[in-house]
Formats: structure tokens, C-alpha cells, sequence
């Protein structure tokens, strides 16, 4: 599911950045003739639906095989990250042994979110798709709008998420007043590129899971067209209407087919599950 936000490749390894962001000699500028330059501070989020050691646990369908697991885990404990106090959030995808013979996949994602903020600090991937490798790893400078990384260095719109802080920060998203057609706007890093993509609120339906029946909101994201997508709404994502707004399901129509994600194990949440229908 993971490589799905991607341009559908895999990617594998792991690069030090070349770059040592704390080497920077810069000119102090002469205050007496210039005006004084604001001092930046991090926008202030309440998390109201995450806590540590919450994991979630995904199956993935190709059509009609069960073809990959996805989880995704919050670590036990704030880190310090390029002295912020960050929220270390893991995502784990890789395709079943039986289906390695027709496509083997390996995806490891790690990112840092500020926990005031809500927003990236340093972001990394190692993934492999068959014989095909490819790596990341970036650090955000919200205060400079720019993005250093081992493929470049960019200019940014501030608070640009990774792929995976992305969804953290959405969670945190207060919908009780959404429309259906309301839009959320949303820069993504990736490869080595901003997009100004977002989703749209999609309203409410109970569908029925491996866990039980789930009470969820509905989302259409902005995807990128590319080798894997058609449409750029080509794909739906339900999260479960309650404070925690865990994602439930995705289903997507790609170039070749379909894929369904849908949750299997969950543990470690930060509120009660409202959202799951009691038998």
C-alpha cells in the first residue's frame, strides 16, 4: 500500500545526508541598517488522536490476492530531532512469501513529527522493488522553507509533510463541520519534488472489517497521475469517525487492476474506539 503514494516503486537502502546543516557560516546582518527579522515559531496542534506504541496492522489485496501486510507503529517515547522533541512514527509494507515469486516487495518509511507542530522534522525511506532500489532521507528547515536532502536541496511552502507525517497531521483534522466537496489543501514531499496535492470530504458510511462493523469518514486524496494511477481521484481512504480517526480501508484503481487495504490488528490507542459498531 505504502508504494502506492509513491510513483509505485520500492524503494531500498539508506544514504547519510552530504550535507551537515550545522557547517553553515552565515554573515551576521548589520542591525543598525537592517529591519529586524521576525524570529519563526512553530504553529501549536493539539494531538488529540495518536499516543506511543500505537501500531496498526494492514492486509493488502491485489484484485483478488492477498498479496502484502502494511503496519504502521508510533515509537514509546518522544526523540529529540534537530533539538525538537519529535514523535518517531515507523510504516513497514512488504509482499506475503507466496507472492514474493511474482513481485517481491520490501518498504521501510521512517519519519520524525514535531510534536507541537505536527509537522516533519527529518523523513527517510528504504525500499526495494525486486532487483530495483532506491533511497531518501531528508530534513525539513521550517523556519527557512527549505529542504535538504541526499537528492537536492529545495525550496519549500512551510509545513510540508512526507508521506507518512501527512497522514498523522490529518488525524489531528477537525471534520465535524466538513461537506461533502469541502477541501483540504496539502504539500508533499517526495521524490525529490513538492506537490500541492490534498483530499476532499467524501462523508460518512459504516462498512464492515475484519475487526467489525466501523463507523468511518470518507476521503478522496489528490494522487499523483503517473505509471500507477489514471485519475487523480482514483482512490478513497476511510478513516474511523471517532477521536482517534484511525485509517480503516483504502481501495484504489490503478493502471492494471485494483487494490484494497483494510485493517486487521490494532492496539495502543489513544481514545476509545467509539467508531466500532458494538455487537
Amino acid at each position: 500500500m505504502l508504494n502506492l503514494f509513491s510513483k509505485g516503486t520500492i524503494y531500498a537502502g539508506l544514504l547519510a545526508i552530504p550535507i551537515c546543516l550545522g557547517a553553515f557560516t552565515f554573515i551576521q546582518p548589520d542591525t543598525t541598517t537592517q529591519p529586524k527579522v521576525e524570529e519563526f515559531k512553530y504553529r501549536k496542534i493539539t494531538n488529540s488522536a495518536f499516543t506511543f506504541n500505537e501500531k496498526l496492522s494492514y492486509r493488502v489485496h491485489y484484485g483478488v490476492i492477498n498479496a502484502a501486510t502494511v503496519t504502521l507503529e508510533v515509537g514509546a517515547a518522544l526523540v529529540d530531532k534537530n533539538e525538537r522533541k519529535c514523535y518517531n512514527i515507523k510504516a513497514d509494507g512488504r509482499t506475503l512469501k507466496s507472492f514474493d515469486w511474482a513481485y517481491k516487495v520490501r518498504d521501510k518509511f521512517e519519519t520524525y513529527v514535531d510534536n507541537e507542530a505536527m509537522a516533519p522534522i527529518s523523513y527517510n525511506k528504504n525500499v526495494q522493488e525486486d532487483s530495483y532500489t532506491d533511497n531518501d532521507l531528508v530534513v525539513f528547515k521550517h523556519n527557512k522553507k527549505k529542504l535538504y536532502g541526499v537528492k537536492g536541496i529545495l525550496d519549500m511552502p512551510v509545513y510540508t509533510h512526507d508521506i507518512i507525517s501527512a497522514l498523522y497531521y490529518v488525524r489531528n483534522l477537525d471534520f465535524s463541520k466538513s461537506k461533502v466537496g469541502d477541501n483540504f489543501p496539502l504539500d508533499v514531499y517526495l521524490d525529490n519534488k513538492i506537490y500541492n496535492l490534498g483530499f476532499k470530504y467524501a462523508g460518512k458510511e459504516t462498512i464492515t472489517t475484519d475487526i467489525g462493523k466501523v463507523k468511518c469518514i470518507k476521503f478522496i486524496p489528490t494522487l499523483v497521475v503517473d505509471r500507477v494511477f489514471k485519475d487523480k481521484d482514483d482512490m478513497t481512504v476511510w478513516v474511523s469517525d471517532d477521536d482517534n480517526k484511525i485509517p480503516i480501508r483504502v481501495k484504489a484503481k490503478i493502471m492494471v487492476g485494483s487494490v484494497k487495504v483494510d485493517i486487521t490488528t490494532y492496539s495502543g490507542l489513544k481514545n476509545e474506539f467509539k467508531a466500532l459498531v458494538k455487537k
